[in-house]
């Protein structure tokens, strides 16, 4: 069970949201509460990305720039034999803040369009595509993982010849590219 990491993936996100409905209320400043949301928008798709996606529903995702430039995403899902209870709670809770911020920040956005509140747009934004870039992370390992974790973590740190590790990398398809 991880009590903690299931209250700071809703913790952010529902404090982003809900500093944007009420942050004229309490502030007069435009940009102390666009920073203020800004901010738990970031600490809410690292958090979620790098900490409860692993602990809560076993996957990961990251983007990996190679040598010639080029980007390569990675999913992950890791293997769990069977979920108890409290482990299957944790991942409804999981997928449902995960869908359903993505949702009321498409709603603020028409909102603020419709209301003529466009200095409010580029937060709204900013809120839809880090809500929709870890949805569509977490969606990704869930339907189409290549490795679990446990094999790309013994295949990097499996072997000894370091500057082979070093220049190995793991393509989309799932395949390893181990050319300099």
């Amino acid at each position: 069970r991880h009590p903690l990491a299931t209250f700071f993936h809703l913790f952010f996100r529902v404090s982003a949201i809900v500093t944007y409905l009420f942050c004229d209320w309490f502030s007069n400043s435009f940009v102390a509460c666009f920073v203020t949301i800004l901010l738990l928008l970031s600490f809410d798709f690292w958090s979620v990305k790098n900490v409860t996606g692993r602990l809560l529903v076993g996957l990961r995702w990251w983007n990996q720039i190679d040598e010639d430039g080029k980007s390569h995403w990675v999913f992950e899902a890791k293997r769990v034999p069977t979920t108890a209870a409290s482990t299957e709670a944790e991942a409804r809770i999981f997928w449902l803040g995960l869908i359903v911020c993505p949702v009321i920040w498409t709603m603020f956005f028409f909102s603020t369009l419709f209301s003529l509140k466009l200095k409010w747009l580029a937060l709204v934004i900013a809120g839809i595509s880090l809500q929709t870039a870890n949805l569509y992370g977490y969606i990704h390992c869930k339907l189409g993982g290549q490795k679990t974790i446990s094999r790309v973590t013994s295949r990097l740190f499996g072997t000894t010849d370091v500057p082979k590790r070093q220049s190995r990398r793991i393509s989309e398809d799932g395949t390893e590219d181990t050319g300099r």
